[in-house]
């Protein structure tokens, strides 16, 4: 419906890089520069440039983003109107991190399809940054995500978002570590302890020195791990202490007592649910984020 060569600008756009952007789109980089040569011929306009080590618009690529960003849009409307007056509900692809897709995209994707028996359904693990990658792409319709520096701000248009929860972050101390004795805990209190983080590329990773700094101090982090079940082992066996969100399980017989963090600087995940603009209006897309928001209010409650 709309020249897909705005979506291999965009992502470049997006990441500053041929290389990435061939990533997200499962391109080759040389597909991906042949895209955008093409496009410029046929506009008459160069509309990326080399700047350092990223590709960044020219003023000519500005103006197309800001148009095809619009375009996008009225896209994601037209395929309300038509999903509204089609028998068919079409496909839906899901996706977020690790916790919010076992806590929230199953049971959402389970109400789609008793809502809709014929929808297609594909729910996908992604971290935040892969996720905004594969809404640019339209290879998902719904991301969960936690808000971080890497998530497009809410004033980007390309993107809309809508609250979803609020996940607060504990502390996983071994069995008889001497914080389990006091009546209220703070991130300070365990400022001389050796910490348990995932790698340091991961969102989680940069949640923990944040969340850390903000309380005044620098973690001294001993191990990695990027599996709730794998960190929480390592605690058990005194290796260190985890900052672990609410959402995440600790399977029961493990060796761990889980501390509710207090004070001011007692860190919290915020999640929302990103669609492009526009498809919040598809019947399919809209019971998702409405089953998201019932299933979060629930876990919230205590009762999901």
């Amino acid at each position: 419906m709309i020249d897909p060569r705005l979506r291999t600008l965009q992502l470049v756009a997006h990441h500053g890089s041929v290389t990435a952007a061939a990533k997200a789109l499962h391109f080759t980089s040389s597909a991906v520069s042949q895209q955008l040569r093409g496009l410029s011929d046929d506009l008459g306009v160069a509309l990326m440039r080399q700047v350092g080590r990223r590709m960044e618009p020219t003023a000519a690529g500005h103006v197309l983003l800001r148009h095809a960003e619009a375009l996008h849009a009225r896209a994601e409307v037209a395929r309300a109107e038509l999903a509204g007056a089609e028998d068919s509900p079409g496909r839906i692809g899901l996706c977020g991190f690790s916790t919010a897709a076992s806590r929230l995209l199953v049971p959402t994707a389970a109400a789609l399809r008793e809502r809709f028996p014929d929808l297609a359904i594909q729910v996908m693990d992604a971290e935040p940054a892969r996720g905004i990658d594969l809404l640019l792409a339209g290879d998902c319709d719904l991301a969960l995500l936690v808000v971080d520096d890497r998530v497009p701000p809410e004033t980007d248009k390309r993107f809309e978002q809508h609250a979803v929860l609020d996940d607060p972050i504990d502390l996983a101390v071994p069995v008889g570590h001497p914080l389990t004795a006091r009546s209220e805990v703070t991130l300070r209190d365990a400022a001389s302890e050796l910490w348990i983080t995932c790698r340091p590329e991961s969102a989680y990773h940069r949640l923990t020195l944040a969340a850390c700094q903000a309380a005044g101090f620098t973690p001294t982090v001993a191990h990695y791990a990027d599996e709730w079940e794998t960190g929480t082992a390592l605690v058990a066996h005194g290796f260190g202490i985890f900052m672990l969100p609410r959402l995440a399980p600790v399977h029961p017989g493990t060796d761990v007592v889980r501390l509710r963090l207090g004070g001011p600087a007692a860190p919290v995940r915020r999640i929302v649910a990103v669609t492009r603009a526009g498809a919040a209006a598809q019947p399919v897309i809209g019971h998702a984020l409405t089953s998201i928001t019932d299933v979060a209010a629930s876990i919230a409650a205590g009762t999901g």
